[in-house]
């Protein structure tokens, strides 16, 4: 039994966000549906290379589709065709949370917006995810990652800064907003189930993706509304964290993260100059901070004059956090990945035997479970 056993969810959604929180439901147990196209299905079926193998020749599935649709039955519906619908009237009937990310009053044009099915069945949790939410100016805009990495703020504060070679604004090397959106429209989902074994009532959950890049601005939007300070784009390094960055070393990049005064005396031990702990210009992160490019000149020819390894090792022996800059191989080649259960093989209708990336929950009695592979177009019409 996982945690979210018995809970029934209709997938409406497509590409990345809605998927992502649908598959983080059905790894907790929940029963998901997913809703598609007849003959095309979600978007993100064709969005290769690569793909993975196909027993019976021709195109397989996308890699892109394979990371968010595990756990999951696929049925397909043309949601303008009055049978179909009804088809899904009838499930709606039957289920506990509905998601969809169709643009704003499309659904009610098709008599499934949230007041209509709630009448039908008031026990319903509706979530809705739009680039820009249900109110607001913006409202009927079409609203994509990259696009709202760019509006929300993301891509200011990410990259190198304007006068380094390669500056410039920089989207991050993942649909993160997408990703971040999903986890928070879960949490909603989850919240109003809780609620709703109070009132006996499902609600309407309105996720946007541009709210969801402002509120993960963090301590960068903190920064400037409490401190009044423009976040600039600072390559790898900490805005308010010295050092906490990307070194080069003899051979290679290593990050050093310097989280507190004492890791910082143990930092410059490692590096033989101890007295830098004890300098007022360097004694404390504020002042690390304010003197950041004087203490950086001191430290990166240090770090430059041996391999990466060595430092590591020493650092890992003196307790200052540390560590490579791995590429995707290496993590999955990774001792700690293997341990922690994250990376795993489920046996795919077509593909056969696939690779796919775990779910970093572990809950100690209810444990995530992977149900079903990411399923055929579908495949579970019947």
């Amino acid at each position: 039994m996982g945690a979210l056993s018995g809970v029934k969810v209709l997938d409406l959604s497509r590409v990345l966000a809605g998927p992502w929180c649908s598959q983080t439901l059905a790894d907790l147990g929940a029963e998901v549906t997913k809703i598609e196209r007849p003959e095309h299905g979600d978007d993100t079926r064709s969005w290769g290379p690569p793909f993975a193998p196909s027993k019976v020749g021709g195109t397989g599935e996308s890699a892109y589709f394979l990371c968010a649709n595990r756990g999951k039955r696929s049925v397909t519906l043309d949601l303008k065709d009055e049978q179909d619908r009804q088809r899904l009237l009838a499930m709606v009937d039957d289920s506990d949370v509905l998601i969809e990310n169709f643009k704003v009053g499309t659904l009610a044009r098709l008599g499934l917006d949230y007041d209509t099915l709630a009448s039908r069945n008031p026990r319903l949790v509706y979530c809705s995810i739009t680039g820009f939410g249900q109110t607001g100016p913006y409202r009927d805009r079409p609203g994509y990652d990259f696009l709202i990495q760019a509006m929300g703020g993301l891509m200011s504060i990410t990259g190198e800064a304007d006068e380094n070679p390669g500056g410039g604004p920089q989207k991050i090397g993942v649909a993160l907003t997408d990703i971040m959106t999903g986890l928070y429209a879960s949490i909603g989902i989850l919240a109003a189930l809780q609620e709703r074994e109070r009132s006996g009532l499902g609600q309407y959950v309105d996720l946007a993706l541009l709210d969801v890049t402002a509120a993960t601005l963090a301590n960068q939007a903190t920064n400037y509304l409490v401190g009044g300070q423009l976040p600039r784009r600072l390559g790898n390094a900490h805005p308010n964290i010295v050092p906490y960055q990307a070194f080069r070393c003899a051979d290679a990049h290593i990050i050093v993260t310097v989280g507190n005064d004492g890791q910082f005396q143990r930092f410059a031990d490692v590096l033989h100059k101890p007295d830098l702990a004890r300098n007022p210009r360097f004694a404390t992160n504020a002042a690390r901070v304010e003197h950041r490019h004087e203490l950086l000149s001191i430290i990166e020819p240090l770090l430059a004059a041996r391999d990466a390894q060595d430092w590591l090792q020493d650092f890992e022996t003196a307790g200052v956090p540390a560590g490579p800059i791995n590429g995707v191989d290496q993590v999955f080649a990774d001792p700690q990945i293997a341990a922690r259960d994250m990376l795993i093989t489920m046996e795919h209708p077509d593909a056969g035997a696939t690779r796919l990336v775990g779910n970093p929950i572990h809950l100690s009695r209810t444990p995530v479970t992977y149900q079903r592979p990411p399923p055929l177009l579908g495949e579970h019409n019947d």
